[in-house]
């Protein structure tokens, strides 16, 4: 029995050991990224059972991606190797705090080959939650069928369907985005955009008023992160919650913070995935997201359910 099954693309991911910018380094360190295996290492670190699913190259880096996945007791057993095509790659540039920038290299890759026909029900069928986010639809035509067929495939199979927008403008232009994703919400029980991402698909409004359009769209829940001032959620019944930013010593990498903040608001709807509160689900994903931004990696930072039950302090 799966908690959480997570469907989208895991890349590898380059970056400086020392602090240069990335034409004057030569010795970088090697990891992966990727939205959807973030949460599923995020939740696996609190205790849930999560799979992931992507479509990796039959290449020594796709090797790197399913042997970190698994030793985070990440299920890999629906991963698929691909014999044409290769495994993706990026590049962070963090000499500076904060925002790093960012070079992606995936054009043709495995990643970019998922067709709807590839949706298979066996994927689903022992799992209670569903998480997708917005970056494979942004990859092709195919990829954004093959994302609305997991959905409906997942949500006839009685899942819970869960999706970030995580909105990437260097993948797709701003207008077909919005077409897209406002295609895609309706799909979805739970919603979980970034203010600015909000306002792009719906217009410049008030947390408030943007969660009372978003549920109207058909999603039962929606929680908006708003950064350092916390996070908004709503439910279709009209219940609403605000919870305040927490305190951080230093922003290092913000980089798999919006993925820490699904990972802790997912862990508490695994628990009870019908009744579950919407503002521990709030406090949880605000406090993962807390953390991550203090520190390098998109995940390597994310804690444990020992430290997230107050065992150790969030100011590290």
């Amino acid at each position: 029995m799966m908690d959480i099954v997570t469907i989208g693309e895991t890349m590898i991911l380059f970056q400086p050991v020392e602090e240069k910018p990335l034409q004057y380094t030569s010795l970088f360190s090697r990891s992966i990224g990727g939205a959807e295996s973030n949460v599923a290492i995020g939740l696996s670190r609190l205790g849930k059972r999560t799979r992931w699913i992507g479509r990796l190259g039959n290449d020594p880096f796709g090797g790197v991606i399913s042997g970190t996945l698994a030793s985070e007791h990440v299920d890999i057993s629906k991963v698929i190797r691909d014999e044409t095509h290769s495994t993706s790659v990026y590049f962070k540039d963090v000499y500076k705090l904060g925002d790093p920038s960012i070079y992606y290299y995936r054009k043709g890759s495995a990643s970019s080959e998922w067709r709807p026909e590839h949706v298979q029900d066996d994927w689903f069928i022992d799992a209670q939650i569903l998480h997708m986010t917005g970056i494979t639809p942004a990859l092709g035509d195919k990829t954004f069928e093959f994302t609305k067929e997991c959905m409906k495939r997942a949500r006839q199979l009685g899942l819970t369907i869960s999706f970030d927008p995580n909105i990437r403008f260097k993948l797709w232009d701003r207008d077909i985005a919005r077409r897209a994703l406002l295609e895609l919400i309706p799909l979805c029980d739970i919603f979980l955009p970034g203010l600015e991402e909000a306002q792009f698909l719906l217009g410049h409004r008030s947390p408030m008023e943007l969660g009372e359009e978003i549920v109207k769209l058909g999603p039962h829940t929606v929680a908006i992160k708003l950064g350092e001032d916390g996070a908004f959620g709503m439910k279709k019944n009209g219940t609403s919650e605000m919870v305040q930013g927490l305190k951080v010593n230093k922003v290092i990498d913000t980089v798999g913070a919006g993925d820490a903040f699904t990972s802790g608001f997912l862990a508490v709807v695994a628990d009870d995935v019908h009744e579950f509160s919407l503002k521990k689900a709030l406090e949880w994903g605000n406090k993962m997201g807390s953390i991550v931004i203090q520190g390098k990696g998109d995940w390597e930072i994310l804690p444990s359910l020992y430290e997230m039950k107050g065992n150790k302090e969030i100011i590290r």
